[in-house]
Protein backbone atom coordinates (compact mmCIF):
# COMPACT_ATOMS: atom_id res chain seq x y z
CA UNK A 1 0.00 0.00 0.00
CA UNK A 2 1.71 3.21 -0.97
CA UNK A 3 2.08 6.11 1.48
CA UNK A 4 0.06 9.14 0.97
CA UNK A 5 1.96 12.08 0.84
CA UNK A 6 1.67 14.90 3.66
CA UNK A 7 -0.24 17.81 2.15
CA UNK A 8 -0.12 20.55 5.09
CA UNK A 9 3.18 21.24 6.31
CA UNK A 10 4.10 24.07 9.40
CA UNK A 11 7.09 26.08 8.81
CA UNK A 12 8.88 26.78 12.17
CA UNK A 13 12.03 29.03 12.21
CA UNK A 14 13.79 27.34 14.82
CA UNK A 15 16.66 30.12 15.14
CA UNK A 16 13.91 32.84 15.97
CA UNK A 17 11.34 30.36 17.28
CA UNK A 18 8.43 32.22 15.02
CA UNK A 19 6.30 30.15 13.00
CA UNK A 20 6.47 31.27 9.19
CA UNK A 21 3.99 29.64 7.86
CA UNK A 22 1.15 27.25 9.56
CA UNK A 23 -0.44 26.18 6.20
CA UNK A 24 1.74 25.58 3.89
CA UNK A 25 1.50 23.02 0.56
CA UNK A 26 4.07 20.77 -1.20
CA UNK A 27 4.76 21.62 -4.46
CA UNK A 28 7.12 19.02 -5.92
CA UNK A 29 6.35 17.70 -8.72
CA UNK A 30 6.24 19.10 -12.62
CA UNK A 31 3.23 20.30 -12.90
CA UNK A 32 2.45 21.46 -9.17
CA UNK A 33 5.77 22.96 -9.18
CA UNK A 34 4.85 24.76 -12.94
CA UNK A 35 1.67 26.30 -11.73
CA UNK A 36 2.56 27.39 -8.52
CA UNK A 37 0.33 29.88 -7.15
CA UNK A 38 -1.06 30.87 -10.59
CA UNK A 39 -5.01 31.47 -10.53
CA UNK A 40 -4.86 31.90 -6.79
CA UNK A 41 -6.45 35.25 -5.58
CA UNK A 42 -5.22 37.26 -2.90
CA UNK A 43 -7.53 35.50 -0.54
CA UNK A 44 -4.40 32.66 -0.44
CA UNK A 45 -2.48 35.50 0.99
CA UNK A 46 -3.63 35.48 4.08
CA UNK A 47 -0.70 35.27 7.10
CA UNK A 48 -0.08 31.36 7.57
CA UNK A 49 -0.06 30.33 3.87
CA UNK A 50 2.37 28.92 1.74
CA UNK A 51 4.04 26.97 -0.87
CA UNK A 52 7.04 24.96 -0.53
CA UNK A 53 8.35 24.36 -4.06
CA UNK A 54 10.76 21.27 -4.17
CA UNK A 55 13.52 21.36 -6.14
CA UNK A 56 14.36 25.25 -6.93
CA UNK A 57 16.87 27.39 -7.47
CA UNK A 58 14.61 30.52 -8.21
CA UNK A 59 10.91 31.14 -9.11
CA UNK A 60 8.63 33.92 -11.15
CA UNK A 61 5.57 35.81 -10.56
CA UNK A 62 4.22 35.88 -14.31
CA UNK A 63 0.98 35.10 -14.27
CA UNK A 64 -0.11 35.86 -10.75
CA UNK A 65 -2.27 38.73 -8.85
CA UNK A 66 -0.31 39.64 -5.69
CA UNK A 67 2.89 40.19 -4.84
CA UNK A 68 4.75 37.36 -2.69
CA UNK A 69 7.77 37.10 -0.02
CA UNK A 70 10.36 34.16 -1.25
CA UNK A 71 12.59 32.28 1.72
CA UNK A 72 15.10 30.30 -0.35
CA UNK A 73 16.29 26.82 1.67
CA UNK A 74 19.49 24.96 1.41
CA UNK A 75 19.81 20.90 1.72
CA UNK A 76 19.42 21.40 5.74
CA UNK A 77 16.90 23.54 6.00
CA UNK A 78 19.18 27.21 6.66
CA UNK A 79 17.87 30.22 5.06
CA UNK A 80 20.61 30.99 1.98
CA UNK A 81 18.23 34.51 0.10
CA UNK A 82 15.07 36.12 0.79
CA UNK A 83 12.99 38.40 -1.40
CA UNK A 84 10.27 40.34 -0.21
CA UNK A 85 7.24 41.70 -1.68
CA UNK A 86 8.22 40.29 -4.88
CA UNK A 87 5.39 41.67 -7.27
CA UNK A 88 3.43 40.04 -10.20
CA UNK A 89 5.36 39.65 -13.58
CA UNK A 90 8.93 39.24 -11.80
CA UNK A 91 11.56 36.73 -11.74
CA UNK A 92 13.32 36.04 -9.10
CA UNK A 93 16.80 35.64 -8.33
CA UNK A 94 18.54 32.00 -9.34
CA UNK A 95 20.01 31.35 -6.02
CA UNK A 96 22.53 27.91 -6.50
CA UNK A 97 23.23 27.23 -3.22
CA UNK A 98 18.78 26.72 -2.69
CA UNK A 99 17.34 23.18 -2.92
CA UNK A 100 14.03 24.48 -2.34
CA UNK A 101 12.16 27.75 -1.95
CA UNK A 102 9.12 29.11 -0.13
CA UNK A 103 6.56 31.02 -1.53
CA UNK A 104 4.91 33.15 1.07
CA UNK A 105 2.28 36.09 1.71
CA UNK A 106 3.44 39.20 1.27
CA UNK A 107 5.18 40.65 4.81
CA UNK A 108 6.49 37.16 5.79
CA UNK A 109 9.64 37.49 6.31
CA UNK A 110 9.26 40.82 8.48
CA UNK A 111 6.76 39.28 10.65
CA UNK A 112 8.11 36.03 11.26
CA UNK A 113 11.81 37.87 11.50
CA UNK A 114 13.22 35.53 9.14
CA UNK A 115 17.15 36.38 7.78
CA UNK A 116 20.06 34.16 6.13
CA UNK A 117 21.45 31.79 8.11
CA UNK A 118 18.10 31.65 10.18
CA UNK A 119 16.99 27.34 10.31
CA UNK A 120 13.58 26.66 9.52
CA UNK A 121 11.73 23.00 10.32
CA UNK A 122 8.98 21.80 8.29
CA UNK A 123 6.77 19.26 9.11
CA UNK A 124 3.52 17.79 8.78
CA UNK A 125 0.68 19.62 10.23
CA UNK A 126 -1.39 16.84 11.58
CA UNK A 127 1.77 15.53 13.85
CA UNK A 128 2.62 12.50 12.13
CA UNK A 129 5.80 12.24 10.57
CA UNK A 130 6.13 14.55 7.50
CA UNK A 131 8.78 15.06 4.39
CA UNK A 132 11.88 16.46 6.04
CA UNK A 133 14.38 18.78 4.36
CA UNK A 134 16.76 15.19 3.52
CA UNK A 135 13.58 13.55 1.97
CA UNK A 136 12.79 16.35 -0.28
CA UNK A 137 16.31 17.56 -1.48
CA UNK A 138 18.11 16.02 -4.02
CA UNK A 139 21.36 14.54 -4.10
CA UNK A 140 24.69 16.65 -4.05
Amino acid sequence: MATQKPNRFYVYNTTRETFVATEAKLADGYVSRLVGLLGKTRRWARPGQGLWIVPSHGVHTIGMLFAIDLVFLDRDGRVVHTEEYVRPFRISRVTLKAQSVLELPPYTVFRSGTQVGDRLEIGKVDGRPGVTMDDRAPAR
